[in-house]
């Protein structure tokens, strides 16, 4: 009898740490969704650039042709 409470304790506390365990493993998946989103975000606005661009370098690349 006099272990119960001790039982009780150790099983108390290692729920905690399952269970913050738990909540790291969840907030690190998160944050890695997030740099993916970001990532493809940043690809998506560096292609709409370099397409913004293309017409620009076309003339550019003309009016060195005709001197």
């Amino acid at each position: 009898m006099k272990c119960l409470p001790l039982l009780v304790i150790t099983l108390s506390l290692s729920a905690c740490g399952v269970e913050t365990v738990g909540t790291a493993a969840t907030g690190a998946a998160i944050k890695r969704q997030e740099l993916e989103q970001g990532r493809k975000t940043m690809e998506q606005v560096q292609q709409k650039i370099d397409q913004a661009n293309q017409p620009s370098q076309q003339r550019a690349e003309q009016a060195g042709g005709d001197r």
